[in-house]
Parts: structure tokens; sequence; C-alpha cells
């Protein structure tokens, strides 16, 4: 559940979770959806502003990834990267995408072109920023205005503040763009108006409140425990939520590192109080590996071993 944070609607891009995760960084909760999410399912998850991702296709092509047209006329502030500024220029009237020009990946200089950018507020000109594209925008749609262009890219950001619509052709999300972080505080705070009120105590009070919602007040769970972190942040969760109602399973299956038992059974066992059952399965591993070559099969194997001592 978003609740006034920012849904990235993902179009396939190579940085579609980065996006994601240095807009968390700035303290403001979001989720990475479908970018063809319907309009009720992203409007449920009542956010604040969405971000449209990058991607490998040209917006022309057909069959191309492409968002609802109602998605766009939520009135939420939209920041298109790459693919999705494209999009932007595409479903504006007078907007025009094209391609046959040299592909771009690597460095370029951002030359602003005047004052009054909100999204490029703060950020001086000359500055390098990102590039990853083959498409560029060749004309922008009625109501935006150019703000930044590079040597190759006539239109490297376009704003239009009536519609709350910004697009950029580089990458803000990755650090080659060492302004990137500040075009994002820009668009989330100056334009979005979100709050940076979100952490990882606010995620935990969030995810133990889920957990308690979803089960019965009689439901019992059990959890296998592998020691890695995404198990052992679901088990101290799961602890915190409903320590008496929750039971963690850890199989030994003879392969792990030496000691990593005791540290595991220690850990969640003497250090947290869960109500740890750890089964020994070296045997019935190693046993169905003897004479095993194939990584494909001895893989099958483990798995099919685990599950059965589970």
């Amino acid at each position: 559940m978003i609740r006034g944070g920012v849904a990235v609607l993902d179009f396939g891009s190579q940085y579609s979770q980065l996006i994601a995760r240095r807009i968390r960084e700035l303290g403001v909760y979001c989720e990475l959806v479908p970018g063809n999410e319907s309009p009720d399912r992203i409007l449920s998850m009542d956010p604040g502003a969405l971000v449209l991702s990058g991607g490998p296709s040209s917006v022309y092509d057909e069959g191309a990834p492409l968002p609802s047209p109602r998605v766009l006329e939520t009135g939420l502030p939209v920041l298109g990267i790459c693919y999705g500024m494209h999009l932007l220029a595409m479903t504006g009237t007078g907007g025009r995408v094209e391609g046959g020009h040299q592909r771009e990946y690597g460095p370029a200089r951002l030359e602003t072109t005047g004052a009054g950018s909100r999204l490029l507020a703060g950020i001086g000109s000359g500055l390098q920023a990102w590039m990853s594209h083959g498409d560029r925008v060749a004309a922008v749609p009625d109501g935006y205005r150019v703000t930044a262009s590079t040597e190759s890219v006539p239109v490297a950001v376009m704003e239009n503040d009536a519609l709350g619509r910004y697009g950029v052709q580089f990458h803000p999300e990755v650090v080659h763009t060492v302004f990137g972080r500040k075009v994002l505080e820009n668009f989330v705070f100056g334009i979005a108006g979100l709050a940076p009120d979100w952490n990882m105590s606010t995620f935990r009070k969030i995810a133990v409140e889920g957990i308690r919602r979803e089960l019965g007040p009689g439901d019992r769970v059990i959890l296998g425990l592998s020691g890695g972190v995404d198990s052992s942040v679901v088990a101290a969760l799961l602890h915190e939520a409903v320590p008496d109602r929750f039971v963690p399973i850890f199989v030994d299956n003879g392969l792990l590192r030496m000691g990593e038992r005791c540290y595991v059974e220690h850990t969640f066992r003497d250090h947290f109080g869960m109500h740890l059952v750890t089964i020994d399965g070296e045997d019935a591993f190693l046993s169905e590996l003897k004479g095993v070559t194939d990584p494909e099969l001895k893989r099958k194997n483990i798995g099919r071993v685990f599950i059965e001592l589970f």
C-alpha cells in the first residue's frame, strides 16, 4: 500500500529497481508496478506521484508497452525518465518521438536553457548526466517547454507545470548523473509535495500490523528459515507480530559453512527467543547427492529433499 508515496510504472528498464531505491533513500515510500497496471489498481494504492520508467522499447513500435490513458488523467504529478519521457511526448498534442539518430550510452553535459525550471531548481549548467537511449523527443507537446539540452539531444528536459508532467532523457537514478538526487528531490518534494516520513521503522510497524490483520485470531505460521537475509527479516517480523503462534524451521542440509548451524540456532533461539525447530538432514541430502555430477540434477535433488524434510 503506497498511501501518499510514489508508484513507479515499470516499462522494463534495467534501472527500474534503482529508481525505487533512490526515492526510498529520500525517505519516501515507493513501489514498482507493471507499466500497464490498471488505473483502478494504481489509484487504490493512493499514490502522491507517478514515475514512468525507462525501457528497451520504442514508443512507436507495434506492441510497445503503454500505460492506460486514464493513468495520465489522474492529475497526479508525473516524472517520465527516458522511455517514460517519450511516452509523455507521444501522448501529448503535437509531441513527436523519433529514432534513426546515433544511439547514446554514456556521459553527456547538460546545458540548462533558462531560469524558472522547477525540476532543475538549484542545478547548474554544464554538469554530467548519464544517457542510455536510441530515440529522442523531436517535438515537445503543446504546453511543454524545453529547459535543458545536450550536444546531441535538443530536448533533454521538458516541463509542463500546468499539468504537473516532467520528462528527462537522462537517468537521474544512476550515480553517473552527478545531480540526479537533486532532480528526484525537486520532483518528489518541490513538485509533488510529498513528505520524507518513511523509513525502516515505519516499514517495520506497517509490516507487523499487516501480518496481524492477515492472520485470524487462531492461525499459526511456519517459516522455512535459512539464516539468510530474506528469511531472517521475515522471521523477525513474524516473531514481533505473533510470537506465540510462529514456528521457524531450520533445515541443516549438511552443506553449510563450518559453525553455521550453531550460529543460526544461537541467534534465533537464544538471542531472539524464537521456538526454533532444527531438522538434521545431512544424511538425507548427502545420500541424494552421492555420485551426482550434473549441477542441475544436484539443484533439483536438494530442492526436493528440502521440501520433503520441511
